[in-house]
Order: structure tokens, then C-alpha cells, then sequence
């Protein structure tokens, strides 16, 4: 066998890809890898949610005009540290929120492939969508307690994160912390079979990589433009969500009349409040998350 042969069967080697992984790595090390890749897009793009969080809680206008006025108007008036309030209940829930979303999305790729085994990119997008759907489930009540703490209805009225569910439980009752669950399933239906969808088309038609190094580069490619176009697709039904989860009384419609409601009220760019922040997290996010979620399943295997 020839120098360059034996290098190109090195570089196979290394080459890492994630939507195969599911067949090369146990149900556990993806729950690690899935786990360890959401920790850390939460830990680096936090700041966005809450900035988000406040525009699409805002009706009408206000103080909160844009991205920077936002970052500028928390740190005046609140202090840095602010654009971190909430974050506990997101690391909490992350370590069972992205392993379920990969670890699910591979249990469920099975139920879309061919006789052969083959995941068409539609296939991929029915997989992904299934493991949003299921994500969803567990991550309700955090998002909940985590929509509570950031909006500025909760200053001085939560202490931290387990203050917050404590008093949503107790004052509102247990099931307080599935508010906005079927806005939060629409939202993660929508988000993650375009996301995985996308992926799936996007590594399909990109050159192919040769190192280990090309391979995760694209796979960052992949993972931002699919979270970019995914968060086009979902915020609407975000916006919702996390009106639904800060009602602390009343009756909470269900979620296509009160998006009809939202745009009679307030217009079609209330639609996309919040927009702006969740492009700036989900796609470099998307594209942080599945570069670790690679780089990590490379360690473990």
C-alpha cells in the first residue's frame, strides 16, 4: 500500500460524523456528549436569552428597543450580573434536555430509514422533529421557572431558581410548570427537524472534508446555518411560549389563536420579537453545539 494510500486511511479514521455516530457509540456516551455540548452553548450565549426573553415579554413598545439597548439598559439599571439571572434552571436542565435531543434523535432514526438502513434528509428532519417533540417534555418546567427569572415582573419577587419553583408550585400549583408545554412542542417540532433536516441536506452537498480539523469546521458550517434557518422558522411560536409561561393567572389559549391574537393586536413583527437575540445565540449555537457534540463523541470513542 502506497504513502498517500495509508494517509487517506488515517484521515478516514479521524474524520468524525455526527448524524453516523448513533452506530459507532453507546446510548450512554451520546447522553455524555449530547450533555457536555449544551453545557457549554449555554455557558458561552446565555446573555442572549435573557436580552430575547425581555424583548418578546415587552407589548407594544418600551425601554427595549434593540439588541444593544437591552445589554446596555440590563447593565444600567440592573448590573451585569443580571444577564446571567436564571441561568441555574437552563445548566440544570441542559444535561437532560441535549441528551435526550441527540441521544433520542438516534434512537429514533431507525423509524425513518429505508430497508437499507439509508436516513434520507427527510427521514432525518421526521427524527429530529420526534426528539424536539420528547425534549420538550422534560424541559418544560425549567423553561418556565427560567422565563419566570428573567422577565422583569421577577425582580424581587424569586430569589434564585429554586425560590421560583417553589413559589410557581406552591402558589399556582404543580402543573404551573407545564405552562406553555404545546407552544414549547410547536416550537421544538419546528426548530429541530429543520435543524437536523437541514444538517442532514447541508453535509450531503458540502465538499467532503479531509482531516479531522476540515470535517469539524464543516460540521460547524452545518450546525449554524441549520440553528440560523431553524430560529427563522420557530420564533413565532417562542414568543408565544414564553408569554404562555409568564401568566401567573388567567386562562392561557391555546397556541395558534393566541398567535393570531399576538399579530391582530400587535402587528407581524410581534411575531419576531426577540428575533434578533435568538439568531445571534441559535445559529453560532447551533454551530458551537454540534462542533462540541463531535468533538466530544471523538474523545469518547
Amino acid at each position: 500500500m502506497s504513502d498517500s494510500q495509508k494517509k487517506n486511511q488515517q484521515q478516514e479514521k479521524l474524520v468524525l460524523h455526527a448524524p453516523q455516530a448513533g452506530h459507532e457509540m453507546s446510548f450512554h456516551k451520546h447522553v455524555i456528549a449530547g450533555a457536555t455540548a449544551g453545557l457549554i452553548e449555554v455557558l458561552v450565549m446565555y446573555p442572549l436569552d435573557v436580552v430575547k426573553t425581555r424583548l418578546q415579554l415587552q407589548k407594544g413598545t418600551g425601554k427595549y428597543t434593540s439588541v444593544l439597548s437591552t445589554f446596555q439598559t440590563i447593565i444600567k439599571e440592573e448590573g451585569a450580573l443580571n444577564l446571567y439571572r436564571g441561568i441555574m434552571s437552563p445548566i440544570l436542565a441542559e444535561a437532560p434536555k441535549r441528551a435526550v435531543k441527540f441521544a433520542s434523535n438516534e434512537i429514533y432514526k431507525p423509524l425513518f430509514s429505508d430497508s437499507k438502513g439509508k436516513v434520507s434528509h427527510s427521514g432525518a428532519a421526521a427524527a429530529g422533529a420526534s426528539a424536539g417533540v420528547t425534549e420538550a417534555f422534560i424541559n418544560c418546567p425549567f423553561e418556565v421557572v427560567k422565563v419566570r427569572l428573567q422577565s422583569t415582573d421577577a425582580l424581587g419577587l424569586y430569589k434564585n431558581t429554586m425560590d421560583a419553583t417553589m413559589k410557581i408550585a406552591g402558589q399556582e400549583g404543580p402543573l404551573a410548570l407545564y405552562k406553555g408545554l404545546e407552544a414549547q412542542l410547536w416550537r421544538n417540532l419546528v426548530w429541530n427537524g429543520a435543524y437536523f433536516g437541514l444538517i442532514s441536506v447541508m453535509k450531503a452537498n458540502m465538499p467532503k472534508a479531509e482531516s479531522k480539523g476540515g470535517d469539524m469546521f464543516r460540521n460547524f458550517i452545518s450546525g449554524f446555518v441549520g440553528g440560523a434557518i431553524a430560529t427563522t422558522l420557530n420564533t413565532p411560536f417562542d414568543v408565544v411560549k414564553s408569554r404562555m409561561q409568564n401568566i401567573k393567572t388567567g386562562s392561557r389559549p391555546w397556541t395558534m389563536p393566541a398567535l393570531i391574537r399576538l399579530y391582530s393586536e400587535e402587528g407581524f413583527r410581534a411575531l419576531y420579537k426577540g428575533y434578533v437575540p435568538r439568531l445571534l445565540r441559535l445559529g453560532p449555537g447551533g454551530g458551537i453545539m454540534l462542533f462540541a457534540f463531535d468533538f466530544i463523541s471523538g474523545l469518547l470513542k
